[in-house]
């Protein structure tokens, strides 16, 4: 793959145009060793070469990220920092069963604590509110099974931190006709992920690890002796090898497994205006937590540190295109701005000031997994599903335990080194795909039909 360093220096999403000037470091030029290479310089792998590098101060630690950090999902998701796992609870103890999604919900629980520590112990500079998260619906039928979910978190003993509110008390809070109920969560937050993934970058290299960017992987040799990870113009030579890419990860010479691993799917969002004090007071959401819906396409809200509203969702479209083409979306963004004032009429003459999408990483089992490629020197992460904030940042020390060959609580967790379902091929991939999109949005119209007004 090739990359013009104009384009990528180019903002891409909001996050991105509020952060600024941006001087990414050089690319790899040179040819050296290393113990670690670390492919991809998102959440995952800069956790993971930091996690490493704290654990072995005398290693060398290389970080490879093919265009600039923040360029990928790590500078362009809404920033939720939450235990959101896979698909709905229900679909994962369908498939994995109830002590599954026990650990699952520990995990990430974990997950989230976890990040919030890295950001205050090391004052990262990154935005983050820990301020919950409330999980709406629209319609009675959303509503029944949402009451049904909460059920069953509570059969499982994981409702904690999660409270019932019933229509009343959610539109005093929110001042919208449209939520007939919801769950409110306290235990979860949201950043800036693009300031976060720079302020990872920093901390990383404070600690000795080695980042370059614009420098693409152009393939992959394994030999008894090492691996030989190259770029266009320099070569590692490693003892070990991370390929922390997701959604990018078919783009990754030598790794052809992978493309039966996962697929990228397409998400876009929009950023409205600042918002003036009279708005604000005119929706309520006096604390300022995230919100979630509950259709089967989800739509996700959030406001920003400068008084916006960032929102996205509403589809998922899958493309026969690579995951760096950038592919616009004007009626997924024409939806969102629609689906907000259809929510708040209130701001029906608030502008969107930027659009922008980006491809998350799925899979055919429907849950994140750690694996390994070919043996145990290389491994690999994929399958957020879009909830990667928290989920990447552990992950990384979980990683790190493997690349140091211990078996600890998080290296026993049961996304790793899983055996995943293998995709068909692209054709089939890409129909499949479509066909689970129809059927969703089919779903989310049965249940939504007869809404007064519906956008």
């Amino acid at each position: 793959m090739t990359f013009n360093n104009d384009s990528l220096l180019q903002s891409q999403s909001f996050w991105q145009h509020d952060f600024g000037h941006y001087s990414p470091n050089q690319s790899l030029n040179e040819n050296f060793k290393a113990d670690v290479a670390i492919i991809g310089g998102g959440f995952t792998g800069l956790n993971t070469a930091l996690q490493f590098k704290k654990d072995n101060p005398n290693a060398r630690v290389v970080v490879l990220e093919a265009a600039i950090i923040g360029f990928g999902a790590s500078g362009r998701n809404a920033g939720f920092s939450t235990k959101l796992f896979g698909l709905e609870p229900e679909m994962v103890v369908l498939r994995w069963g109830k002590q599954k999604m026990i650990d699952a919900h520990h995990y990430l629980k974990r997950a989230v604590a976890h990040t919030k520590s890295l950001i205050e112990e090391n004052d990262l500079q990154s935005d983050y509110c820990h301020s919950g998260m409330v999980r709406i619906s629209y319609s009675d039928k959303q509503l029944n099974r949402m009451k049904a979910t909460y059920q069953l978190l509570q059969e499982l003993g994981l409702e904690g931190d999660l409270t019932w509110q019933d229509r009343s008390k959610i539109q005093q809070d929110f001042r919208s006709e449209r939520f007939m109920g919801g769950i409110y969560e306290t235990d979860t937050g949201y950043l800036n992920p693009c300031k976060h993934v720079r302020e990872l970058k920093r901390l990383a290299e404070s600690a000795g690890v080695e980042i370059f960017e614009t420098s693409p992987v152009t393939a992959i040799e394994k030999a008894a002796a090492a691996i030989t990870v190259s770029t266009p113009n320099g070569r590692l030579e490693a003892d070990k090898v991370v390929v922390a890419t997701n959604a990018y990860s078919r783009e990754v010479p030598a790794t052809q497994t992978l493309k039966k691993r996962q697929f990228p799917l397409w998400t876009y969002q929009v950023v409205t205006e600042p918002l003036t004090p009279d708005q604000w007071s005119s929706i309520g959401w006096s604390d300022r937590q995230s919100f979630g819906d509950n259709r089967q396409m989800l739509h996700y809200y959030r406001p920003t540190a400068d008084g916006r509203i960032a929102m996205g969702g509403g589809d998922a479209i899958v493309y026969r295109t690579g995951a760096f083409e950038e592919t616009p979306s004007p009626m997924s963004w024409q939806h969102c701005e629609a689906h907000l004032k259809w929510i708040y009429p209130q701001l029906k003459d608030v502008r969107i000031a930027y659009r922008w999408g980006g491809p998350v990483s799925v899979n055919a089992d429907m849950v994140p997994e750690i694996s390994f490629v070919g043996d145990e020197r290389i491994i690999y992460s994929g399958g957020c599903f879009g909830h990667g904030v928290a989920l990447s940042h552990l992950n990384g020390r979980t990683i790190a335990d493997l690349l140091n060959g211990e078996k600890t609580e998080l290296t026993d967790f049961w996304i790793v080194n899983r055996k995943s379902i293998s995709m068909p091929n692209n054709t089939l991939s890409f129909l499949g795909g479509r066909v689970a999109r129809q059927a969703l949005k089919a779903w989310d119209w049965w249940e939504e039909r007869g809404l007064k007004e519906i956008y």
